[in-house]
């Protein structure tokens, strides 16, 4: 690899380490002439599968869309990037595993759907009230109960309640 620095195309590699769920190896490196530190990510490349939209046009798979769309649903809540990015991966790892050429854009909402219950239960209304075009405040609250009640307790624990139990009014 080419030194970022002076162009020499000389360099070594100092240290190699695996990131995330060892999908991703960062390498340190260091320039044989300038003596310049720089660190490389490597990443298998693997097809993703074309995206079929709704209205039956085709496109290729665009992970900052994706991940876009995360980030919006989870805009000003306490959700750590690194667990972001895992979501991220485990949705492409979900798409490549079916091991279609093409995949339905409404399957893709699901997972992001499956992962932002797991992350952030207002995140993950905020995503279904939007993906899901809710008609009424109705449709709204069957979503935010049937949530609460498929949550799993370790992950309840872990979020603070969309519906409080009890109104701060009423207690005494």
């Amino acid at each position: 690899m080419h030194c970022p620095f002076c162009t020499h195309p000389d360099t070594r590699v100092i240290d190699s380490r695996l990131l995330g769920e060892g999908d991703q190896i960062r390498r340190r490196r260091e320039c044989m002439e300038c003596k310049a530190r720089f660190t490389t990510y490597e990443v298998a490349e693997l097809t993703l599968p074309r995206v079929v939209k709704s209205d039956g046009r085709r496109e290729t798979f665009h992970e900052e869309k994706l991940r876009g769309g995360i980030l919006k649903a989870l805009e000003k809540r306490p959700v750590a990037m690194e667990r972001v990015e895992a979501a991220v991966n485990h949705i492409k790892r979900r798409m490549l595993e079916g091991g279609e050429r093409e995949i339905d854009s409404r399957r893709i909402g699901e997972y992001v759907m499956d992962a932002l219950r797991g992350l952030d239960q207002v995140a993950y209304v905020r995503f279904a009230s939007v993906y899901r075009s809710f008609e009424d405040v109705k449709a709204f609250l069957e979503e935010i109960e049937r949530l609460e009640n498929e949550l799993p307790p370790d992950l309840r624990e872990q979020q603070l309640a969309l519906i409080p139990s009890e109104p701060a009014s009423r207690k005494r």
